[in-house]
């Protein structure tokens, strides 16, 4: 049974502070989820940052309109320096608690570097069912996982820097 994992980074030409007080707000979540795939949260949040050992709670439909129910627990959330000690550095992960995975884990890094924030998302996953699993849905679910992540990076733009230049995006599988 495969572990994939995605890779996303984009530039942020905010400050850190802004980029990590929007990215923690759990609100925030639907704002940067495709319209589509009509993303509920579940849980009464507010817009407390978010912490350790949290769970949230959702409805969406990610594939087909079948309605799937998602429990994450934010596993850890930490501000401080990169491992090089040389700029400010956060992370926070995800984690899911139950879901349509035998694995998910979401890491999010953000990374204070000239003029703005370098993000970084480490999505590591496991589909279901093993090999069938992989061989039945393992494209599907790579190109919907891009598909909203290509989102999210439009979305993140639009809502963090309006009137700025679309950041740039890099990703690898």
């Amino acid at each position: 049974m495969a572990v994939h994992r995605l890779h996303y980074q984009q530039y942020l030409p905010v400050p850190m502070d802004q980029a990590w007080s929007f990215f923690i707000n759990p609100l925030n979540l639907a704002r940067i989820t495709p319209p589509g795939m009509r993303f509920e949260v579940l849980t009464d949040l507010t817009d407390d940052p978010i912490f350790p050992g949290q769970r949230i709670d959702y409805r969406l439909r990610p594939l087909f309109g079948w309605p799937v129910r998602w429990t994450t627990v934010i596993s850890i959330v930490e501000a401080g320096s990169d491992p090089d000690g040389d700029s400010a550095y956060r992370h926070f992960v995800d984690e899911q608690e139950r879901g349509p995975y035998r694995l998910w884990r979401h890491q999010h890094h953000f990374k204070a570097v000239a003029g703005g924030v370098e993000m970084t998302d480490i999505v590591d996953y496991q589909l279901p069912f093993g090999v069938v699993g992989d061989l039945a849905g393992g494209w599907l679910v790579r190109g919907q996982l891009k598909t909203i992540f290509t989102f999210r990076r439009e979305a993140v733009e639009r809502l963090l820097f309006p009137d700025a230049h679309p950041g740039a995006i890099s990703a690898s599988d």
